[in-house]
């Protein structure tokens, strides 16, 4: 059987993949704009009507992307998307599922022209049962109906901006299907969700699973978890109902002194190879097997301190928007993949993931080539219920996806106010920044949560402070003092916010500054463009970006996050161009982010 790592590699969903192999469905769909939104009334899902189909999209990209072959940037509300595959019924006690990472933002799944799924929210997948749907062997035609209201404010959209063209620092919008469409056959009792929570220092690993429903009969799950050739782990398990959750000891973790081949971390990034099986209790027999991996590690905080399996550890970040110029949002598995090593090489331990929920396939490579991720939620715009609702919805579903994933450290809903624009004026809005914090730690106690990352700070495991001076010696004035590791900040107006609300107190949060830099390269004449400051040459650029990251380095911060690591569309303050080559050479640029303190 194939290394678990090596499978994992390509596939959609890393964390839960099972035999046979799934079915890739990306490449050419037809494809059709509805701006009059006609479709439906038209009845575009009806297996024959094949007449409004009359372009082509290259799946996963977004039409408003050159990868996709469509190119078109203009306001189209309404997409739609066909495609013939060809499938059989499956046989007794078997299920075909149809598999979308994410579609921007509305969908609505027909097969043969049956209705088979509706899903809204658009960084965060869904699935289709399509069996009951096929009425014979052979063809069968998908149809998708994507919506995605440009002008929708209430609608959580992240950096795609609202205006026809891009300005300041929103960027171009990704519509419709941006992320993996695939098909895998499953046994009707099957694994649906597969969750690990390391707990280190009680040599253990904390396992929730879900069945795809209510279990019909009585059945065990085998939990195997092994490093290499070693066994780390065997439990055998009853499940009771569709959801079960129980711990597996694992001893090894029991010798303080020799954990070194078993924790992650950057450094270090080990994994754990997981095998899932689902069993009949009664005889015994195999009812699915699924393979999954996860990393042993312990996230915490203390003393103004980020620890990292119970040490302290500083933080060298960049700002990610997770932008191609050919693709948008979208990306192919390689590109995730260099992202992931273009980041170690120059030197940083970890991205914060900025208003985007990543394809799972890049955490995959943070997984396996040690990189720590901030993971933060698309803000909406404009407050008010379908907001809150929205918010809500998508980002329990993010967590849920994600919470496997070792690189990720610490969850961030809200990103600047963005969500919440008078948390300090309008109590509802204070309310809901502290119930999501609130929520985040219900569905994940295990790691930091960030209600509102940069100002107006409330309910927070990490104070991120966004502050975008181009003096180091106002950073080293603001931030060097011994007193910040109590919270105890010079300035309570650095910018046009505060910091903190009211009644907020420090409790030992650390304290980061979690967005800062973001100097430019003098732009060309006549250039649109964005950035905190221009400098003139790469020799200026590499002294403003020692100065400053020195500064924060020598600081009493528990961590940095330089804006941004890469150039993005108008917005070129990147450590590397929008292709991906650093803007002064690598090993200089590796000095400059590795430096420690003086």
């Amino acid at each position: 059987m194939p290394h678990p790592h090596l499978d994992a590699a390509g596939h959609p969903r890393p964390q839960l993949i099972r035999d046979p192999d799934w079915r890739d469905l990306g490449g050419p769909w037809q494809f059709a704009h509805d701006d009059e939104d006609r479709g439906r009334a038209d009845r575009w899902m009806d297996p024959a009507n094949s007449t409004p189909f009359t372009g082509t999209v290259t799946v996963p990209y977004p039409p408003e992307s050159a990868a996709s072959g469509v190119a078109d940037t203009a306001f189209h509300p309404v997409l739609w998307y066909r495609r013939t595959i060809d499938v059989a019924r499956p046989a007794a006690g078997r299920r075909l599922l149809l598999h979308f990472g994410a579609v921007d933002h509305r969908a609505e799944v027909w097969l043969g022209g049956r209705l088979v799924g509706r899903h809204e929210g658009g960084h965060t997948g869904f699935t289709c049962d399509l069996t009951d749907a096929i009425d014979r062997d052979g063809e069968q035609t998908v149809v998708v109906r994507a919506e995605d209201q440009p002008l929708d404010a209430a609608q959580p959209r992240g950096k795609q901006d609202w205006r026809r063209d891009p300005h300041v620092i929103w960027y171009h919008r990704t519509s419709g299907i941006w992320q993996p469409v695939w098909l895998e056959e499953v046994p009707a009792e099957h694994i649906a969700l597969l969750h690990w929570t390391p707990e280190v220092a009680h040599a253990r690993v904390r396992c929730r699973l879900r069945l795809g429903h209510w279990p019909r009969r009585p059945l065990t799950v085998t939990v195997r978890l092994t490093r290499g050739e070693r066994v780390l782990a065997e439990q055998r398990t009853l499940i009771e109902g569709q959801e079960t959750e129980f711990d597996v000891a694992v001893p090894a973790l029991r010798h303080a002194q020799d954990l070194d081949g078993l924790l992650w971390s950057p450094e270090r990034p080990q994994l754990v190879d997981a095998v899932v099986e689902l069993r009949d209790a009664a005889e015994d027999t195999l009812v699915d097997r699924a393979t999954s991996y996860l990393g042993l590690r312990d996230i915490g905080w203390d003393d103004g301190v980020f620890l990292l399996n119970h040490k302290p550890y500083f933080l060298r970040f960049a700002l990610q928007q997770g932008y191609w110029p050919a693709s948008h949002l979208s990306a192919s598995a390689e590109e995730l993949r260099r992202d992931v090593e273009l980041a170690k090489e120059i030197g940083l331990n970890g991205l914060r993931i900025h208003q985007k929920v990543e394809d799972p396939r890049f955490l995959y490579w943070a997984d396996r080539l040690g990189l720590l991720l901030w993971e933060e939620m698309p803000s909406a715009y404009a407050f008010g219920a379908q907001t809150v609702e929205r918010v809500v919805a998508e980002w329990t579903e993010a967590i849920s996806r994600d919470l496997s994933h070792p690189s990720i450290v610490a969850w961030v809903p809200i990103n600047e106010s963005w969500s919440v624009p008078n948390p300090a004026l309008v109590p509802a809005q204070r309310h809901f920044m502290d119930a999501l914090y609130h929520l985040t730690k219900a569905l994940d106690p295990s790691r930091p949560a960030v209600s509102n990352d940069g100002w107006e700070i409330s309910a927070a495991d990490i104070w991120g402070v966004h502050d975008y001076t181009q003096h180091a010696d106002v950073l080293r004035k603001r931030y060097g003092h011994a007193s910040l590791r109590q919270g105890e900040l010079a300035e309570r107006w650095p910018g046009a916010k505060r910091l903190t609300l009211d009644g907020v107190r420090h409790q030992g949060q650390p304290v980061v500054l979690s967005e800062f830099g973001g100097a430019t390269f003098e732009p060309a004449e006549g250039a649109e463009w964005f950035g905190y400051d221009t400098v003139a040459t790469k020799e200026d650029f590499a002294e403003r970006l020692a100065d400053l990251v020195t500064a924060a380095v020598d600081s009493g911060l528990a961590g940095y996050c330089y804006t941004q690591f890469t150039d993005t569309e108008q917005e070129t303050n990147g450590l590397l161009t929008s292709d991906r080559q650093p803007k002064i050479p690598l090993a200089e640029l590796r000095e400059i982010l590795t430096r420690t303190r003086t």
